[in-house]
C-alpha cells in the first residue's frame, strides 16, 4: 500500500512537471509569436515585456513608458484598450492599475541629481514630479503653490518638459536652470521672469522631454502622483495635496 501511494505521489510530481513544462513552453512560443507581430508593426515604443493576462487566452504587452496592450497567442490579433474586472460588484480597471505601476517605476527610478527637488517641510508624507516649462503660465501658477505643498508635507519635484520644443526658448531656459549650480534659486528666478546666466553643460532636459512623450504628456504642468497617475493641466494645491496623500 505504501509503495503504491509513493508511485502515485511520483507520478503526481511528474504530471505537475510536465504540465509546468508544457506552460513554460506555451508561454515562450505566444511571447515569440507576440513580439514578432509587433515588430513588423514598427512601433516606435520597444516592448517591455509579454506575459498571461488574468483573462485565460489573452496575454499583456507592456511597453515602454508603461504603455498597456492585449495579444491572442499567435500574436495574429492585438487590441489596445481597458481590462476591467468586477471585483465586489465594482469594475476595476486593471489596465490602468498596470499601467500606472509602469509609470511609477520608470519616474520613481530617477536619480534625485537629475531633478529640481523642493523638499517636504517636517515629515515627508508623498511626493509628487512635475513636468514643468518656466514659460508656461500655469506653470508658474502651480510653482507659486509649491510652498503650501511643501507645508502639506509633499515634496515637489520638477522635470523639465519644453513644451514648444527642443531649441525653443522653454528649452534654453530649461537648460539654464539644470546647468545653474543652485536649480532651486535659478527655477524661483526664472519662473519670476528674471534672466539668470549659467554656463552651458551636459544636462538632462532633452532626455527628461522625450521621457514625458513616452508616458504621454503633451502640455504642463503634468502631475505625476507617487502611484504613477499622470493628472494633466494646472490644480490647485489643495486638490494636487488631496490627491497625493489619499491611499
Amino acid at each position: 500500500m505504501r509503495v503504491t501511494r509513493i508511485f502515485a505521489a511520483a507520478a503526481l510530481a511528474l504530471c505537475s512537471t510536465l504540465a509546468a513544462a508544457a506552460a513554460t513552453d506555451a508561454n515562450t512560443g505566444a511571447e515569440q509569436a507576440i513580439r514578432k507581430t509587433l515588430q513588423s508593426l514598427e512601433l516606435d515604443v520597444p516592448v517591455e515585456s509579454v506575459s498571461s493576462s488574468p483573462v485565460g487566452g489573452l496575454y499583456e504587452v507592456k511597453l515602454q513608458g508603461g504603455r498597456v496592450l492585449y495579444a491572442s497567442p499567435d500574436g495574429q490579433f492585438v487590441m489596445q484598450g481597458y481590462l476591467y474586472q468586477i471585483q465586489d460588484g465594482k469594475p476595476v480597471n486593471l489596465t490602468e492599475k498596470t499601467e500606472r505601476q509602469g509609470v511609477a517605476k520608470l519616474i520613481n527610478g530617477i536619480p534625485a541629481a537629475e531633478m529640481v527637488i523642493y523638499p517636504a517641510k517636517g515629515e515627508t508624507k508623498s511626493h509628487i514630479t512635475v513636468f514643468t516649462d518656466t514659460t508656461c503660465p500655469y506653470c508658474h501658477k502651480l510653482h507659486a503653490e509649491v510652498p503650501e505643498l511643501n507645508r502639506r508635507g509633499i515634496e515637489v519635484r520638477y522635470l523639465a518638459f519644453p513644451r514648444q520644443g527642443i531649441g525653443s526658448d522653454g528649452d534654453q531656459q530649461l537648460q539654464a536652470v539644470w546647468c545653474s549650480s543652485d536649480r532651486r534659486a535659478a527655477m524661483d528666478k526664472m519662473v519670476d521672469g528674471k534672466d539668470i546666466k549659467a554656463a552651458k553643460c551636459a544636462n538632462p532636459v532633452g532626455k527628461q522631454f522625450e521621457l514625458g512623450q513616452s508616458i504621454g504628456v503633451n502640455g504642463t504642468p503634468a502631475i505625476v502622483l507617487e502611484s504613477g497617475q499622470v493628472i494633466p493641466g494646472y490644480q490647485p494645491a489643495p486638490q494636487v495635496a488631496k490627491l497625493a496623500l489619499a491611499k
